[in-house]
Order: structure tokens, then sequence, then C-alpha cells
């Protein structure tokens, strides 16, 4: 009976393609060699046309990738500095995440691949042997933005399931076309966190990482005018109380920062700077206060003596390539000139993640240093 009930199933399973899975594909990409060069592959046999976009390239240029004849098209990159840079491939015209990289960075339009070139010894980005902390995943149901139900990213600092500590709170937000997982998945924000912290350069911090799109992204400008307003209101009234609730956070302005990269720095600054009564610290990446920032906030560039009593922190970073780099250098001197207390930073790169992590490694040393 066994072998007659055998002999059945096997047809059936050939006739469903079950019989036999595909032999693995044992290609790898991308390949980091020694120099920090980086040699990329993708199986597409039939296509005419294949290249290589990353972020260490110019916006808008490309690398040719060459056929082999089994179909595989490759090309070397580099070498790059040690960091983090996504890239693509457009095969004949569609661009493309890597097919055979598991490390992908969501996006609100398409997806792209990480590529991680090591330091030594390893950068702050690295998952180096040191306590770590976690990161969890909320669902949360906005009644500001239409009764959605959104993602909010939560890093807790190695220990704290074990403690009783209330802890001081970076509200961190992502830029325009990203997705509330972006500061973990491309950031590296929760490795940065646990290495600032193993060495004692950081306060160990909770960091709240929200969904930064109130309207839907790609509405027209009229509709994203409304955005940040609309952000606003949807941390001030939900998830901060609700973070407040949730965790063990320390009370006060004073153990409140707010930061964030491109989209997410313009919001920071604006809702930071506007809101001194809950936030001691603000930070902008890659990003401005906006042409108007001066008239919007003139109660606090009015009396600067006060507003610096209160903001212990402006800090704005930026890439020297960044096409936001003079907007974000002439914010600086307008807080300057109008003598209110800021820090302006700079360094090599565009509007990109290596920046970024740059910039969260510098900043969140600053904060939460009580007097």
């Amino acid at each position: 009976m066994t072998k007659k009930l055998l002999l059945l199933v096997a047809p059936i399973a050939v006739s469903l393609g079950l019989a036999q899975p595909p032999p693995p594909d044992t290609l790898v990409s991308p390949v980091v060699h020694p120099d920090r060069t980086a040699t990329f592959h993708i199986r597409a046999p039939k296509a005419a046309r294949v290249t290589l976009f990353g972020a260490w390239m110019p916006v808008g240029s490309e690398q040719p990738m060459t056929k082999d004849a089994e179909g595989i098209w490759s090309v070397t990159a580099g070498p790059l500095e040690p960091n983090g840079y996504l890239y693509t491939f457009t095969v004949d015209g569609v661009t493309v995440a890597d097919p055979i990289n598991p490390d992908v960075k969501l996006r609100q339009r398409t997806s792209a691949s990480l590529l991680e070139i090591p330091a030594t010894p390893p950068a702050l980005w690295e998952a180096r042997d040191v306590p770590h902390g976690s990161v969890e995943v909320n669902w949360l149901r906005s009644h500001v933005i239409n009764g959605e139900t959104r993602q909010v990213f939560v890093y807790l600092p190695p220990g704290y399931a074990k403690s009783s500590v209330r802890y001081p709170v970076l509200y961190l937000f992502h830029g325009s076309g990203d997705v509330p997982a972006s500061w973990t998945q491309a950031g590296k924000a929760n490795l940065i966190l646990d290495s600032l912290i193993a060495e004692k350069k950081a306060e160990p911090m909770i960091v709240v990482m929200p969904a930064g799109h109130a309207v839907p992204f790609g509405s027209p400008r009229e509709v994203q005018a409304k955005n940040t307003p609309l952000f606003e209101e949807y941390l001030l009234k939900e998830i901060m109380p609700w973070v407040e609730s949730k965790y063990r956070v320390a009370p006060g302005r004073e153990n409140r920062a707010i930061a964030g990269l491109s989209m997410g720095g313009g919001q920071s600054s604006n809702i930071g700077f506007g809101h001194l009564e809950l936030f001691s610290a603000i930070g902008v990446f890659s990003s401005s206060g906006g042409p108007d920032f001066a008239t919007k906030y003139k109660a606090q560039f009015d009396d600067a003596k006060a507003t610096n009593a209160r903001l212990h922190v402006f800090w704005i970073g930026i890439g020297k390539q960044d096409p936001g780099y003079t907007r974000a250098r002439e914010f600086s001197e307008m807080l300057t000139k109008s003598q209110i207390r800021n820090t302006f930073r700079e360094t090599e790169g565009a509007h990109v993640w290596a920046v970024w992590r740059w910039a969260l490694g510098e900043f969140a040393p600053l904060l939460f240093h009580h007097s």
C-alpha cells in the first residue's frame, strides 16, 4: 500500500513542479575586496544592457556592467571609504535592488541594496563586541492622521529591561522617501548608540523613530506644505504621550532632544525651535529651517538670550557635496548673526547615509549632560 501511494504521489509532485527544487544559485554580490573595492554581479542572460548606480557616484550617473558567457553581468567599483552605501542595478531600463543581497533598504518608491565597506578598527555603525540595546517595532493607530495604523521604531539602550532607570529620549526623524525602519536599516542608529554608550561617549538614551510622512508621499506641493504641521500635531498629541506612558522616560524638557535628516531635519528645526518648552536640543542633518524661519519664530529671535538659555544644543551638519550645502550654511550664519548659539559642522559627502551616520555619531554625544 505504501509503495502504491508513493508511486501515485511522485507524478503529481512532478506535475506541480514540486519534485526537485532548483539548485541554489551560488553567485555572490557584492564581493568586498581587501583594497576596499567591491565587485557587483547580477544574473540576467536575456538583458541587453545593465548598469550600476551607487551612492558614491554623482546623481544621474551610471557605471556600465559587462556580461560573460553565462549571462552574468559584473563591474568593480572603488576603492571606497569605509561606510555604508546604497546601490541599484538598472536592467534594460528597469531599476532594481540587487536580487542576491539580503541587505535591503526599504523606501517609499522602489528599494535599494546596501554595500558595507568595513573599517579598521570597526566604525561606530558596525556590529562591535559591546553590549547591545534592542529595537522594538510598535504599531500605533493615529487619530490625527486619518485613523491610520503606523509603525514606530524604538531603540532601548543596553540594560533597559533589567533596570528601573528612567532614560532621556531622542526623537529621530527620517527623510523624504524613507520609512520608519530607515534609521536602523541604513543608518544603523542602534549600533551607533551601542558603540557610543559602551565607550561612555554618550548617555544611555531611548531613541524614537516614527513615520515622518503625515501626508502621502508624492503628494502635490500644496499638500506637502501641510506635512510638517500635521506631523507636529501627530508627534505632540500622540507619539510623545504614548512614549511617556509605555517606556521609562525621564521627565522634562532637559531630557528631550529632537533631530532628523533632510525632510526630518526641517521637521526637527521647526518643531524643536517652536517648542523650547518641550525640547532642549535640536539636530539638523543635511537640512535647514526653511526660508521664513526667522519670521515664523520672531519671539525666539527677539530674545536670543532667553532662547540660548533653553536651547543647550543646536547642531547643524551636512556633507560638502550636498546640493543643500549653501542653504544649511546660510541657516547657521543667520542664527549666529541673530546671536542664537549653534554649531555648524561639515564633512565630505553628498545627500547620503554615510553623512547621516557621521552626523548622528557627532550629535548624540552632545546630549543630556545636565549641569
